[in-house]
């Protein structure tokens, strides 16, 4: 089955994980302004609505769906209702995710259970879930993983492993799947301004990250080109893309580069 570029939908539905905010809540509305009906999927039901009701006010078809991505028995009965409501489903967005900027040693084992469950387990169930509707007539996987999922992020050790666990996934899956007619976009973005770093664990994060901090609208825009344009991978903001040359190339000078970047917010010893 030929893969399919994204144009003007006609018909299309697009399901999003994390859709009741940041990228998730961002990419519906590009969707929606280029004819995607929409089915929304998050934890909460009050932020889903709220997302819901801004869409719904542009002229949007759009469902909420009340899920936890980490139990599989959850996510496909969403897909279940999403597929009740629209009656297809074209395009599954995979951005639910969480992350802390701690040091390694400051995670407890419920944190790392909690962020592998929700990025790795979250990842493996949505797309398991996603392959009987998209295999009917093709359509789009977008998997967002991060730059940390490329370049291994000090403070992030165990949110860098999820991400590197998605990356795997989604390349891998790219071959897999497109005989089928299913697209797979991988998208790495890199400090996104959302609530998805704690407050009282910005601090720790070097300033030139803080400087570069995108939108999340910015990625969702990104996204969207990349569909149309029929590529598998797109990096936001596109700076960012040359740390995967430099720690190709020189490993020692890229180390480097990070514990400089980092030496601002290091621990002073015996913290």
């Amino acid at each position: 089955m030929k893969l399919r570029r994204l144009g003007r939908a006609q018909g299309d539905v697009a399901l999003l994980t994390g859709g009741s905010g940041g990228i998730g809540a961002a990419l519906a509305g590009e969707l929606a302004a280029r004819g995607f009906a929409l089915a929304l999927l998050a934890r909460g039901a009050a932020a889903l609505d709220r997302e819901a009701e801004k869409l719904r006010a542009r002229g949007a078809r759009v469902t909420t769906h009340v899920c936890d991505v980490r139990d599989p028995a959850s996510i496909a009965a969403a897909f279940s209702a999403a597929r009740a409501a629209h009656g297809r489903i074209d395009l599954v967005a995979v951005c639910a995710g969480i992350g802390r900027h701690v040091l390694f040693e400051d995670h407890d084992a419920e944190n790392i259970r909690s962020i592998l469950e929700t990025n790795v387990a979250g990842h493996l169930h949505t797309i398991r879930a996603a392959l009987e509707p998209l295999c009917e007539r093709g359509g789009w996987i977008v998997s967002v993983s991060s730059v940390a999922g490329r370049l291994g992020q000090p403070d992030e050790a165990v949110y860098s492993a999820s991400k590197f666990a998605v990356t795997g996934l989604s390349e891998a899956l790219t071959i897999e799947l497109a005989p089928r007619g299913i697209h797979v976009l991988t998208v790495y973005p890199g400090l996104v301004r959302t609530g998805f770093v704690p407050e009282d664990e910005r601090s720790r994060l070097p300033e030139s990250a803080l400087r570069t901090a995108i939108e999340p609208e910015a990625v969702a825009r990104a996204i969207v080109r990349a569909l149309a344009l029929g590529r598998h991978e797109v990096t936001v903001p596109r700076i960012a893309a040359g740390g995967y040359v430099v720690r190709a190339i020189a490993p020692a000078l890229f180390r480097r580069i990070l514990a400089r970047l980092r030496g601002n917010v290091l621990p002073k010893p015996g913290r």
